[in-house]
């Protein structure tokens, strides 16, 4: 199965952990895409047949700069992602209230003006509680490996 992984980072943390569940998903038998400045064109070429999005907040619980263009064109040109499987991580810092990992929640309504389907609950890492990002992803990228699987 043919996974793309999309990220939004602002210090480089959500395109570390990005790069890590494309490794991770990689062993797990999956063809991982990451491409961190992808641009619509790219993505459509691979074919995702399953979609990760892992991304930072910023501001008022907006995306990153980086990921905001690609955001951006797949909403105004809605390619054919019905039912195609996806799963988000979105990173914040809980002390911002209702803002943490706003980002995360702006790829779910994506997801669902899309018709894509989470299959797996998002994940939510929270940078005032961990150090550890990538390890900490790991028991739900197996989570979704299994569920992509399924």
């Amino acid at each position: 199965m043919k996974i793309a992984i999309l990220s939004g980072t602002v210090y480089g943390t959500a395109e570390d952990v990005a790069h890590h569940a494309a490794e991770t998903l990689k062993a797990a038998g999956f063809e991982a895409w990451h491409a961190p400045r992808a641009q619509l064109a790219q993505l459509v070429e691979f074919g995702p047949e399953a979609l990760l999005v892992v991304t930072a907040t910023t501001g008022m619980g907006e995306l990153p700069d980086n990921l905001v263009p690609l955001y951006t064109a797949i909403r105004d040109q809605y390619p054919a992602w019905q039912g195609l499987p996806g799963g988000v991580i979105a990173l914040g810092d809980a002390s911002y209230g209702d803002t943490f990992c706003g980002g995360g929640e702006l790829i779910r309504e994506l997801y669902a003006e899309l018709g894509v389907r989470e299959v797996v609950e998002m994940l939510r890492l929270d940078a005032s509680e961990t150090v550890t990002p990538q390890t900490d992803a790991e028991p739900w990228l197996e989570r979704f490996a299994q569920a992509l699987r399924a």
